[in-house]
Order: C-alpha cells, then structure tokens, then sequence
C-alpha cells in the first residue's frame, strides 16, 4: 500500500462541512417512502449533464440485482445522469422478479430524468430475500423529484441501515488554477469484509476525467482503501462503489500525463479512506477503530494478507474489546495470514507499548499496553523486518452489542 499519502503536505482542504452535492452539477435528495417503517429510505443523486462515471462491485457470487443494472448501465458508455438508492430491501436473492424490479427502478428514474435508461444506476440495501415493495418505490421516485436541491444531507440519511451515523468527506483542490471539489457519501456497519464490505459508497466530484481513467483510479483507491476493511468477516451481495464526474471544474482533462495528477489522486484517495475507516469505526457494536499497520513486508501483497488477518481476526478483535493484551492472538493471525513468513523476526506493538521483538516476548508494562486498547482508535504495528513495503488495514473490535444488533435483525 505505500506510505498514506496527504499525511505530510496535502495538496487539499478538508471541509468540515462534508456534503455529496457540493461539486458543481449535482443535486441529491432523500425521502420516507415506506419501505423502512420510519427512518428515510430512498434517495438519488442527479448530475445535469452526462457524467464520466465508474464502479466496483461486490465479489459475492450472489450479486444482487441493482448491481446487474448498475453494470448493464456503465457497460453502454461509462456514463450517468443519476443513480437510485433505497435502504431497507436489498432486492438480492429475489429472482428474476427483482431484476425486473431493479429494471423498474431504473426506468422510473430515467422517466422522471428524461434521459436514456443506461444513464442511471441503481443501488439497494437492506434485508436480503425479500421483495422490494415497487408501488412505494415507483411513487417514491416521483415524490424524490421536487426534493432535490443543491445542498442536501438527506441522501446521507436515506442510504443507511444499521449504521449509528451518516459518512461524508469533502475536500477542495485546485487543478490548473481552478476549484475542483470530490465530495463522498458512504453506508456500511455490518456483514464487512474485502472485498469489499456491506457497504455503498457515492462520489462526486466536478473534475473533468473521462471515465476509462476514472475506473482505473477507482479499482486502485478501492484496493487500498475500501478492501483494506472489515467488521465481521461476512461479504455482502449488495456492495458498490460509484463515482461521477460531472466536468464542471472546466480544466484540461485529468490522465496520468497531466502535471497535477497525483495532487488529483492524493485527494481522491484521502476521500475513500477516510470513508472506508468510518465504515470500520461505524461496526455494529464497535466501540473502537481498530488499524494494523504492517511495516517491513517483502512485498504489498504480503503486507496487505497480513494486515487483513490480524483485523479480521475474531480473537483480535474480542481482546481489543476487553483491553486484554494478548499478543499471541496477533501473531496467530500473522501466521496464518501469510503461511509462507519466516516467523522468527517480527516486532509487534500495542500503540507506542512494544510486546514482542524478534518473534521473542518482551517485558512490559500491562497498564500501559491495556490503556493503548482503550483508546478510542487502537494501532496494532507489526514490522516483519524483511523488506520495505507496508499496508494498512481498518477494522473495529468485536461486542455483546454485535451479537445482539443481529440477531434480531430482520425484526
């Protein structure tokens, strides 16, 4: 993964005030359509010109339907006006009635849009195997239309399930001199694994790119940000990361070759990552951020393999949850992470408390180690000692509170 870039001299500013349509050309909006009892439900995201745009999808074998049309979409030019968003129904394992239903969805918007039906995608959330109630969705999309305005957070609302909070990141940028925004919205509290997570994740941003280079960013941010996290090991059939570009910053097109193209990639990054750790932060019961940070790899695959065990690790993450400082956990998970290391040279640490070197124990301070795992964010760092390449993992620890949100999940 590399050093974490923006750490040391962003080329961005972060807003405090994070909102999906702030980039110039985008309108979001969000509504109660029925769908969940109370909570807002159904929202979109509508660009006024045809926007580059590009996405990732779950690797779950039972893809659900929204995201069979969300690709058919992208598949005809790389471009859209607008995307549907409904929490509540997932409308995955429903059959081809739910294709047909995501079909709808699609075709509903585009009619309200005027526009093509590819230009719009469609994402869902929500309890799996049931079917999505379209009357209420039909006469949603309808109702969503004089709602959307400029400056909108009910988009952030309407998207979520069993996340405690909305997540939006916002940055600004300049590119040849002129103000170029990428603002993101993002769900995701439970069933989180790469790759990637039950999650959703919208970007904008008014820079002008075409979309084969906006794809491309986005399959190498999302490697090293949204599939670097994990909640509970279990791989969604709804997950999707979508970004458009509407253009609007009016600047030279964004390729490798532009002078300013890793200050617009160093921004774009800080944005998923920055989603990706509130997703993992935002775990059902979690009470901590949990990051394991692996130094000293021979290679990125390597750091990553290991980074993904140790933060996925149900053992990992009950300790951090009880302030238990048992290393031995960790270095279980490092070893089965990646069964090919030579495990007599590693270092780990407990926040700034060293545990183990050389693979060996160490004498420390218990207090200091348990306080570390208090802390409201808990750095895990290895060093491997065998090369130079690192990588970062997200994750949350493991709760009561986890076992209780879902096993009443569906009532």
């Amino acid at each position: 993964m590399g050093k974490e870039l923006g750490v040391l001299e962003p080329a961005f500013t972060i807003k405090e005030q994070a909102c999906i349509t702030s980039p110039k050309g985008f309108k979001a909006a969000g509504i109660h359509a029925g769908i969940k009892r109370k909570r807002l439900d159904l929202g979109a995201i509508v660009c006024e010109v045809d926007a580059s745009a590009a996405a990732v999808y779950t690797v779950n074998a039972f893809q659900a339907a929204p995201i069979k049309v969300t690709q058919d979409s992208l598949g005809v030019a790389g471009k859209l006006r607008g995307v549907v968003v409904n929490s509540g129904n997932a409308n995955a394992c429903t059959g081809q009635q739910g294709v047909m239903d995501a079909y709808a969805m699609r075709a509903k918007l585009a009619e309200q849009l005027g526009c093509p039906a590819h230009l719009v995608a469609v994402a869902s959330t929500g309890v799996i195997g049931v079917m999505m109630p379209m009357e209420k969705v039909t006469q949603g999309i309808e109702e969503l239309m004089p709602t959307l305005k400029e400056r909108d957070t009910s988009f952030a609302e309407a998207i979520l399930t069993t996340d405690t909070c909305t997540k939006q990141v916002e940055v600004t940028l300049e590119i040849e001199g002129k103000p170029v925004t990428i603002a993101g919205v993002a769900k995701g509290s439970g069933m989180i694994k790469p790759n990637m997570a039950t999650m959703l994740a919208f970007v904008t941003t008014d820079a002008v790119i075409e979309s084969e280079i906006l794809q491309s960013l986005l399959w190498k941010t999302t490697d090293e940000t949204f599939n670097m996290i994990t909640v509970d090991g279990d791989t969604s059939t709804n997950d999707m990361v979508l970004v458009m570009a509407s253009g609007k910053a009016a600047h030279a097109p964004l390729d490798m070759q532009h002078a300013e193209w890793a200050k617009f990639q160093q921004a774009f990054q800080y944005v998923c990552r920055e989603l990706a750790k509130m997703i993992a932060r935002d775990g059902e019961g979690a009470t901590r951020l949990v990051e394991v940070v692996v130094e000293g790899a021979d290679h990125e695959q390597e750091a990553q393999k290991i980074a993904k065990a140790v933060v996925g690790s149900s053992l990992v993450k009950t300790a951090v949850f009880g302030a238990d400082p048992n290393w031995g956990r960790i270095l279980c998970a490092v070893g089965y992470g990646a069964p090919s290391l030579r495990p007599e040279s590693i270092d780990v640490y407990l926040g700034q408390v060293k545990v183990v070197e050389g693979s060996v124990p160490l004498p420390f301070d218990e207090e200091k180690a348990q306080v570390e795992l208090k802390q409201e964010k808990v750095v895990i760092r290895l060093h491997l000692n065998r090369g130079h390449a690192t990588a970062t993992a997200w994750g949350c620890d493991l709760t009561y509170e986890y076992v209780r949100i879902n096993a009443s999940y569906r009532t």
